[in-house]
């Protein structure tokens, strides 16, 4: 796939709109950009032993653009006050299929969200995993599309609405979250991501849906290939568009959006505006509204961080007695090898485990995450890349069995636990040659951790199992 950029699309005119924080319209002077402080203090003990932050909210670099800035302030907005879905702008109908499926009171990010989606503006937004993000820009794009086509049967190759995704499980997983609201509306929706067959996608584009829920080098393919394009898109959504960039799809991301129609709705998720993601706020959103939610204040949410310095032929028997435990354990590792290799050993020493990786079958990477999801395989050994398709609220233990690449990578992997009102623990091990790094990235983002020696059978691997085993699995969440 070539990484040229397309030229420019035509800039939308649009004057600010009232009511909301905006984008700031003009670049910085300078490379850098304007800095400010976008850290918030966790509350740390002095006393020695574990660390707790307030979720990976805390755990934000210290230096931020402008516009980072701006979309971090917009967390300290008002909700509106004791807010239903039909109040923010949703249909009646739509609001139903919300109530027959148990959810009744909007989250804070749908809360924020949906007025100015339904509205047709722009959208930058950030919230933690688990938030109820794929409705806060489903519903408004599902209903936006229904209003357009009036009821009408898709037109071949011609979808009305785009989601794109970093990986084919977050593409399953917001697909399987929209499909029953999609079928209220009488719309019809299909996924497109690699590592599927193309017969089925192809069948799907050629017959006409109105939403496509994507990954951008699959779906460049099929574009290439005159299965769909992308002339009719009247709302395009990109989630988690700083692993994207990651990634290196910013090229294939702006060649999609130099071809969706310009004075389109475009709404962009994303936990960091580094790494080019900034970039495409600035040269496709108009005056965007800027929405950021952080866990709820009354939550009580912590998460735990433990730094286990460790020998080399201890790793695998310490990582096996803190997974032996009641609740989801997830571990990470840099390579697709490393999974396959500590899912073994683990499941050797008596810990049933599972690897989840991108060079598995499909069909073996979703029973791994399905088993995961209802707790019959609690412990999942994933890399990075295959990880981000997992929101699951029970995970209670977040193990980095191989030392994260950089902070953000931390962040991310951490962010696995701690979710939707519930505490957890992170738990990082460390060769005696790893240690140094390890101490300075927990510096670097204020938990305050420090290395304590472990061996199997120490007390302090019993104290981690049970203190994560508190609370109950449960199931994931859309």
């Amino acid at each position: 796939m070539q990484s040229t950029d397309s030229p420019r699309s035509t800039p939308r005119s649009s004057g600010p709109r009232p009511g909301r924080p905006t984008a700031p319209r003009s670049r910085p002077a300078s490379s850098g950009g304007p800095t400010g402080s976008s850290s918030r203090s966790g509350s740390y003990g002095r006393s020695s032993g574990p660390r707790r932050s307030s979720g990976t909210s805390a755990l934000r670099p210290s230096r931020a653009s402008a516009l980072e800035q701006a979309l971090t302030d917009s967390a300290a907005l008002p909700l509106p006050e004791s807010p239903t879905f039909t109040g923010l702008g949703l249909s009646e109908r739509m609001a139903g299929a919300l109530r027959r499926r148990g959810i009744e009171t909007p989250t804070s990010v749908q809360a924020r969200t949906l007025p100015d989606a339904l509205a047709g503006r722009d959208v930058l937004g950030r919230a933690q995993t688990g938030a109820g993000k794929t409705l806060a820009f489903g519903l408004p794009m599902l209903e936006r599309i229904a209003a357009a086509t009036g009821g009408a049967a898709p037109t071949p190759r011609r979808p009305q609405g785009l989601v794109v995704v970093p990986t084919r499980e977050l593409a399953r997983q917001v697909h399987d979250a929209l499909t029953p609201f999609a079928h209220v509306l009488g719309l019809k929706l299909t996924t497109v991501y690699g590592g599927a067959g193309m017969r089925g996608q192809v069948q799907a584009l050629r017959r006409g849906v109105h939403l496509v829920v994507a990954t951008p080098g699959r779906l460049e393919d099929h574009i290439r290939q005159n299965n769909t394009g992308l002339g009719d898109v009247l709302v395009t959504v990109l989630d988690e568009a700083d692993f994207m960039a990651d990634l290196g799809f910013v090229p294939a991301i702006q060649r999609l959006l130099d071809l969706v129609p310009a004075g389109s709705q475009r709404l962009l998720f994303s936990a960091t505006l580094d790494r080019g993601v900034e970039d495409l706020v600035r040269r496709y959103l108009v005056d965007p509204a800027l929405h950021a939610v952080t866990p709820d204040a009354g939550a009580e949410v912590t998460m735990e961080h433990r730094l286990l310095k460790v020998r080399r032929d201890d790793k695998v028997a310490v990582a096996a007695e803190i997974s032996a435990r009641e609740g989801r354990t997830l571990l990470f590792v840099r390579t697709q090898l490393g999974a396959d290799r500590l899912a073994e050993q683990l499941t050797a020493a008596g810990v049933p485990a599972a690897p989840l990786h991108g060079g598995m079958r499909q069909g073996d990477r979703q029973k791994a995450l399905a088993r995961f999801s209802d707790g019959t395989g609690p412990v999942l050994v994933a890399t990075d890349v295959a990880a981000r398709g997992i929101h699951v609220d029970g995970v209670d233990l977040v193990v980095h069995a191989d030392p994260p690449a950089d902070a953000k990578d931390y962040l991310h992997r951490s962010g696995r636990t701690a979710r939707a009102g519930r505490s957890g623990t992170v738990v990082s091990l460390l060769l005696p040659d790893q240690v140094r790094a390890g101490e300075a990235l927990q510096r670097a983002l204020g938990t305050g951790a420090v290395s304590e020696p472990a061996r199997p059978g120490d007390a302090v691997l019993a104290q981690i199992a049970a203190a994560s085993s508190d609370a109950p699995a449960e199931p994931a969440s859309a």
